[in-house]
């Protein structure tokens, strides 16, 4: 199985599920995003790896036109329907992933990237992707889990996270991101990280995780490290604290 079938498999039936989980459509980077398009009224957007929409749903109001683009047919089905019951006219939607965009050159002013780059198979590939097609001087906004800096811990999280979806490749650290982003021709203006709790039972659940890998994950967090356990802050019930982070980076010309 390839890996656009592992994430066929992996979330083609699971689309209603992000559409409604309170950590994909609520959060403060949500309202940070809704704010600066507010500010910069950005002409046209290209959401890359949309998932259920929700950073589409809240750009669209201040921007020209939004592309919703993603590999799953079902998540953008699911954001299509949405969109219209929004009223969100502006939102089209084009499919793919992100190492290969149909789209010209420099015919976005920003990029938003929310939850997705962790399921991303070639991030430097990606990225000159995302410099080709954005204008100069354009804006990419990238919002993503991460893992922390020390290596450990960063081992730690990325072992939990493939247990529960085989279809994630790496939670990178912020320092990886900024080296990454400089190479592509992207410069770094502005880092964020902060960590958002998951409800443990709700976390896996969403994936549809089998019992078996639900159960190897508890034993991992119940094995873990004082130095791991005080990072994410596990609770009785395994609920933890997950890094995230955000970067805006622009085109250099």
């Amino acid at each position: 199985m390839d890996r656009n079938e592992l994430n066929t498999v992996q979330f083609g039936s699971v689309a209603q599920e992000y559409l409604h989980s309170p950590v994909h459509a609520q959060g403060a980077d949500l309202d940070r995003l809704r704010t600066a398009a507010q500010k910069c009224r950005p002409k046209a957007v290209l959401d890359l790896g949309c998932g259920a929409g929700h950073a589409s749903f809240a750009v669209a109001p201040y921007a020209g036109t939004v592309t919703a683009y993603d590999p799953l047919e079902s998540m953008l089905e699911q954001v299509a329907a949405e969109a219209k019951n929004r009223g969100h006219h502006n939102i089209g939607i084009g499919t793919g992933p992100a190492e290969q965009l149909p789209y010209t050159d420099a015919e976005f002013d920003w990029i938003i990237s929310r939850y997705s780059a962790h399921h991303w198979t070639d991030v430097p590939k990606a990225l000159a992707e995302i410099r080709r097609v954005l204008k100069p001087d354009g804006l990419i906004v990238l919002i993503d889990s991460a893992a922390p800096e020390i290596p450990a811990l960063d081992t730690f999280i990325n072992a939990v996270e493939i247990l529960r979806d085989p279809s994630h490749v790496r939670n990178y650290r912020l320092s990886e991101w900024t080296s990454m982003l400089t190479r592509a021709g992207l410069q770094v203006t502005l880092q964020e990280r902060w960590q958002i709790r998951l409800d443990f039972n709700s976390w896996v659940a969403r994936m549809r995780t089998p019992e078996v890998r639900v159960q190897a994950i508890r034993d991992l967090i119940d094995g873990a490290a004082t130095e791991a356990k005080e990072h994410f802050h596990f609770e009785d019930d395994h609920s933890f604290q997950l890094d995230t982070v955000a970067i805006h980076a622009v085109k250099q010309r």
